[in-house]
């Protein structure tokens, strides 16, 4: 079993950054592979990176590449998404999620991720 809970998210301006964190616990196995979504309203879930958690590779969005960027801390059970240079295109609900293993990486696909956090929101004006 996996529980994820998400913090960082908040109001910024353009041009700011925020962190969010992804604080997870239960087996280790079962969220080896960790990553954030988004959506926004009236728009579709969008995978924004992933991770692996045992090894770090990782994969970016394109259109977040060069300003997010995500990492792992194992020793405290947390994911981290560094989100720098932030844009209004970059408002949405914030979802951090886990998975034993992905087939896909480049698309994420929001149902091969079984665990999944309760949202944070990131506004951007």
């Amino acid at each position: 079993h996996v529980q994820l809970v998400e913090s960082g998210g908040g109001s910024v301006q353009a041009g700011g950054s925020l962190r969010l964190s992804c604080a997870a616990s239960g087996n280790t196995a079962s969220r080896k592979l960790m990553g954030w979504f988004r959506q926004a309203p009236g728009k579709e879930r969008e995978g924004v990176a992933a991770i692996n958690t045992w090894y770090g590779n990782t994969y970016i969005y394109d259109s977040v590449r060069g300003r997010f960027t995500i990492s792992r801390d194992n020793a405290k059970n947390a994911m981290y998404l560094q989100m720098n240079s932030l844009k209004p295109e970059d408002t949405a609900m914030y979802y951090c999620a886990a998975a034993p293993r992905i087939t896909s990486w480049a698309p994420l696909y929001p149902s091969e991720f079984q665990y999944w956090g309760q949202g944070t929101q990131v506004t951007v004006s």
